[in-house]
């Protein structure tokens, strides 16, 4: 079988054109998703069979998708999460996986400080106000002086901390195998999660869905957060229980929530009704900077795994 990749972004090379000159230096036969939307199952099982490898977006690679691929050897994922990949049955057949992890830190970690920002300033709801000409002033608060807890401590999580850090914020973390040395030189106290939730003024999420640690935020870890604490989640939807949270915005436990994934997307649910809330529809590695970065990196991968 001749080596071919396929690339299964219908955006690619759009922020430059450095990832698609990667590629033809390469020499490695390659094709791109010229349907200019995200792939179904059915195109994939149709269009990929006779690919050794993929660089992927988020279509589907369920247990049938990849059993309908019998060459594939390589999926070169351009971004961090895998909540679209079968990792069982890649495993099983013995395909390589790849992720950008590296590319997509700084972007994330930049829209978690915006969005906090925003909570304690009600930026969102003050541009909604002056759409609507009213000119009216609401009450913020400041930065300083808040504690952060940080759940989560990868490369998201450590650069939100740092950059947190590097304002003077006092910073709490929380993760199931922290780096204490890390911790120590970049002076984040590192507690148990329960603590942190009970302990801090703001609560960001920066964790996987994957592993032997699944987690939720649900109604009793909410209720024993702070009265008047915000909530932030960039990481995957999964990890906040989206009745409670709209529960405990409602009644005032929490000030307010910011989020940029959700259990179901698109999201149209009641927390686009809510006041204290400020949604983004999943963007937070959506920059210029760094869509060009994960298309090279995820190219980078994919090349090493085959000419190495």
């Amino acid at each position: 079988m001749t080596l071919r990749i396929f690339i299964a972004l219908s955006t690619f090379a759009q922020q430059g054109p450095e990832p698609l000159r990667r590629l033809e230096a390469s020499g490695i036969p390659f094709e791109i998703n010229a349907t200019g939307k995200r792939l179904t199952k059915p195109q994939m099982m149709a269009m990929l069979p006779n690919f050794s490898g993929v660089i992927a977006g988020l279509e589907p690679y369920d247990r049938q998708a990849i059993e309908a691929l019998p060459h594939l050897k390589c999926i070169s994922r351009c971004g961090v999460g895998l909540d679209n990949i079968d990792l069982t049955a890649v495993r099983e057949k013995g395909i390589e996986v790849f992720t950008t992890a590296d590319a997509v830190a700084a972007p994330v970690a930049e829209l978690t400080i915006a969005m906090i920002l925003d909570l304690l300033r009600r930026l969102t709801a003050h541009a909604l106000l002056m759409g609507a000409q009213r000119w009216e002033r609401l009450g913020g608060n400041l930065l300083s002086g808040k504690r952060v807890g940080v759940i989560g401590l990868g490369r998201t999580g450590r650069k939100v901390a740092e950059l947190l850090r590097s304002w003077g914020i006092e910073v709490w973390g929380a993760d199931v195998r922290p780096d204490e040395g890390w911790a120590r030189q970049n002076g984040v106290n590192i507690a148990p999660m329960p603590q942190v939730l009970t302990q801090t003024d703001i609560v960001t999420l920066h964790l996987s869905v994957l592993g032997e640690h699944p987690f939720c935020l649900g109604k009793k870890e909410i209720a024993s957060m702070k009265k008047g604490s915000f909530l932030v989640n960039v990481a995957r939807g999964s990890l906040i229980d989206e009745h409670s949270l709209t529960e405990a915005l409602v009644c005032g436990h929490l000030a307010g929530a910011a989020l940029d994934v959700y259990a179901h997307e698109p999201y149209a649910g009641p927390l686009c009704h809510l006041p204290n809330v400020v949604l983004t529809p999943h963007i937070a590695t959506f920059t210029q900077e760094s869509r060009l970065a994960m298309e090279v990196e995820a190219v980078e991968n994919i090349i090493g795994f085959f000419t190495v």
